[in-house]
């Protein structure tokens, strides 16, 4: 079928719930990804920071195809291997001390205000405000978008969950000013991605992290896009030498199979009991064993060290391309998780740039995000940069 074939039938049968690109994408292999009609686009949007990997990587393909074909779901009434493997070593690799399994960043996010509210419930403490930020971004289900501190994706969905505040990133004191005896937690971005790619400072990070100790409220992170290496480290807020009482993380765990990981504090997880919260596809077999493989990868010492090096080189490149135009506000960011912002909206920039190869996309309206691969390598970097700076130069000119 062709790209126009393809959308010409989704219009047909699929609700319009997306603002799509013009193609239909069919084949991945690494960075790059192939449409119907056979053109090759350099991917720089990685299912919005999911392929941390790139496409079919074959050890992720491998153990998908191996535990296919043993087991690929059982209910949680039963143990499964992959599962519990999956959570000794994403424990290990962040130094939380149990894991909870969904298939998205949106539900384990309903995991943690359930988490939360329940924790202090148990303690007979009527807990339950959850104090989130503007400009954040937290998915799409109720709960989610209660958190999300953008009125555009929220109207039309009211009344929201009620007990949701929200204080201004990077501003502490903003955060003080809401605390209540009813709190039960702060959350958190590290970097707010949809928000428009807005790093968190050490200072602010850390006055959380003493502000929740020392009100004795739990401090959740979501890591659902900065998590397991995307910043250069495995998670984020190692970069801040912070522990969170909950942190959240999906996208890159499954490298683009749906999986996603809620993980807290053995005190804090003792909220749960049986009954309390479940998924019934959450933690099978398919998705864990791609999980742990994923953890592997990322483990190796050598490889957020390549990260880290990349991702200099992107944002040293990127830095120098936004010098040269007049639009370019600044490039900001953390590791391979990067954009620039510009003084007038980008759409027509990201689909000049589909047009000549180069898949990217927004971080709010006027903010040209990358995030690539973490493998990627600085050869790719350079193709990309090379189309980029075409695109800068044919877009606002009248046809």
């Amino acid at each position: 079928m062709s790209n126009q074939a393809i959308i010409d039938k989704g219009q047909q049968y699929v609700m319009n719930t997306y603002g799509r690109s013009p193609i239909a994408l069919v084949k991945g292999q690494g960075s790059w990804a192939w449409d119907a009609e056979g053109k090759r686009y350099l991917d720089f949007m990685g299912g919005i920071a999911v392929c941390a990997l790139g496409h079919a990587h074959p050890e992720l393909t491998a153990v998908l195809r191996e535990q296919g074909a043993r087991l690929w779901h059982c209910s949680n009434i039963y143990w499964n291997q992959p599962q519990v493997e999956l959570a000794e070593k994403l424990c290990s690799a962040t130094g939380m001390d149990k894991a909870f399994f969904a298939n998205s960043g949106a539900e384990v996010n309903e995991g943690a205000i359930k988490l939360a509210r329940k924790y202090f419930y148990r303690r007979g403490e009527n807990r339950y405000q959850i104090i989130a930020f503007n400009n954040s971004f937290h998915g799409r289900t109720t709960g989610a978008l209660a958190l999300t501190g953008q009125t555009k994706y929220q109207q039309g969905f009211e009344p929201l969950l009620p007990g949701i505040e929200y204080a201004e990133f990077n501003n502490l004191a903003s955060v003080e000013a809401l605390i209540s005896d009813e709190t039960c937690a702060v959350m958190v971005e590290p970097v707010q991605g949809e928000g428009g790619i807005n790093p968190a400072s050490p200072s602010f990070m850390q006055g959380l992290r003493d502000l929740c100790s020392k009100e004795g409220i739990l401090l959740i992170l979501d890591e659902v896009q900065t998590g397991l290496g995307r910043t250069g480290k495995m998670m984020a807020f190692q970069h801040y030498n912070i522990r969170p009482d909950i942190v959240t993380l999906a996208k890159a765990l499954g490298g683009g199979f749906p999986v996603g990981a809620l993980l807290t504090t053995n005190e804090v997880a003792t909220g749960f009991a049986p009954g309390d919260h479940a998924s019934t596809f959450g933690g099978n077999p398919l998705a864990c064993a791609v999980g742990s493989k994923m953890i592997e990868i990322l483990s190796a010492p050598s490889f957020l060290k390549q990260v880290g090096e990349v991702s200099s080189y992107l944002k040293g490149k990127l830095e120098a391309i936004a010098r040269k135009d007049e639009r370019a506000i600044a490039v900001k960011g953390m590791g391979l998780l990067l954009g620039i912002e510009f003084s007038v909206e980008v759409k027509e920039l990201v689909d000049i740039c589909l047009g000549n190869g180069l898949l990217l996309i927004s971080a709010g309206p006027k903010v040209l995000r990358f995030v690539p691969p973490l493998n990627i390598t600085s050869t790719e970097v350079d193709h990309a940069l090379g189309i980029l700076e075409q695109s800068l130069a044919s877009w606002g000119r009248t046809p």
